[in-house]
């Protein structure tokens, strides 16, 4: 079995400004995952529980050195986290949403390109 998050992981969030997002990082950096950085589009600059906030992955890639996203979107919003998250070099990505459909996911569910 492989291991793809470790205590060197630095995890970006998109979508942390959502209430239950909020509650799922904090549980989450609670446990000791390193929570580095959020992503809200036209949110950057603002913070949440101390966790700086950045209107791009791009941008939390640059400032924080994340190299893992956990992405927590509304379901119209989950391709384009996704394709952002690889677009900045992130390697380990973990989708969550409601209601995902089954179709489509095939485009989604390749290895980030190198």
């Amino acid at each position: 079995m492989s291991i793809f998050v470790d205590e060197t992981t630095r995890v970006v969030v998109q979508g942390l400004t959502g209430a239950r997002v909020v509650f799922t990082a904090c549980a989450n950096r609670a446990y000791g995952t390193k929570v580095v950085a959020g992503v809200t589009p036209g949110k950057g600059g603002q913070d949440v529980e101390g966790i700086p906030i950045f209107d791009s992955v791009a941008e939390a890639v640059a400032a924080t050195g994340a190299n893992a996203s956990f992405i927590a979107v509304p379901p119209r919003a989950a391709p384009g986290a996704i394709i952002d998250a690889a677009a900045a070099g992130i390697g380990v990505v973990v989708c969550i949403t409601e209601h995902d459909p089954v179709e489509g996911r095939g485009a989604r569910e390749r290895p980030a390109p190198p």
